[in-house]
């Protein structure tokens, strides 16, 4: 790994990658599972077999605790950051001088805004998720972040979020995020009845922390960089289809 910025592609399958040595693939949930050569999340201090429950968070946790570069960041194995281009392949993705550049001037680099029609992010979650999930997360800030509450009702009430779990950042503003964000979930699994959930529904730690990160950038009032999120496995003109049609981001 890099000592000055390494960017962690969120993977559980064997895919394209970016040739490009600050990109690292992390095998997420690779805890008895066949190897992919890639770097896994089951090694070192890890929460591997949370995987079903906490999707990409089980390498986002290996990243906090396994990690020592300077800046820090996470994508996934299809979804990439990139500056305006028409170009969405992965050879076009953003680079190393890029990144740092803008880390200069901001404090994280963040997906532009999922926009939410006629929704706000509460009953965005509430539309496909059980809500009472939501509302424990909100009783356990209230308890154990308290000066967190405003921001958290203030990011349930607006019509947009950052979604994708995706962010670059510096070590320290990664580590305070992610001991922040840990405890949090921890606290929620030991709260939520997750027996009669469906596995799209089991993945609650995930969906959860998309909206948290929210709440977290929002209290510590950091100076966020958005920038376009795109697949590469779709082709350009569909993706710009889809935006087009698509209203809401399903999660």
């Amino acid at each position: 790994m890099n000592k000055d910025l390494n960017i962690f592609i969120a993977c559980h399958k064997q895919c394209k990658l970016p040739n490009n040595k600050y990109y690292i693939p992390l095998h997420v949930g690779a805890e008895g599972k066949k190897d992919l050569g890639f770097t896994k999340d089951s090694t070192g201090e890890n929460i591997s077999l949370k995987n079903p429950n906490y999707c990409e968070l089980t390498g986002l946790y290996w990243m906090w605790k396994n990690s020592k570069s300077k800046y820090i960041g996470l994508v996934h194995y299809r979804r990439y950051f990139f500056r305006k281009s028409k170009e969405h392949s992965i050879d076009k993705i953003i680079s190393k001088d890029e990144v740092l550049n803008i880390l200069n001037e901001y404090d994280v680099i963040v997906p532009k805004k999922t926009k939410l029609i006629g929704l706000s992010t509460r009953s965005q979650f509430a539309k496909y998720h059980n809500v009472k999930d939501y509302d424990i997360c909100r009783d356990i800030i209230e308890e154990k972040y308290p000066k967190y509450l405003d921001s958290f009702d203030k990011v349930s009430n607006r019509n947009y979020f950052y979604a994708f779990n995706m962010c670059i950042m510096n070590k320290k503003n990664f580590d305070n995020y992610c001991k922040w964000l840990f405890d949090i979930l921890f606290e929620v699994e030991k709260r939520v009845d997750m027996s009669n959930y469906t596995d799209y529904e089991k993945r609650l730690f995930g969906f959860l922390s998309e909206r948290l990160l929210n709440v977290w950038l929002e209290e510590n009032n950091l100076k966020l960089k958005e920038l376009d999120v795109y697949n590469v496995e779709d082709s350009y003109f569909k993706q710009r289809l889809i935006s087009i049609i698509k209203n809401i981001i399903v999660h």
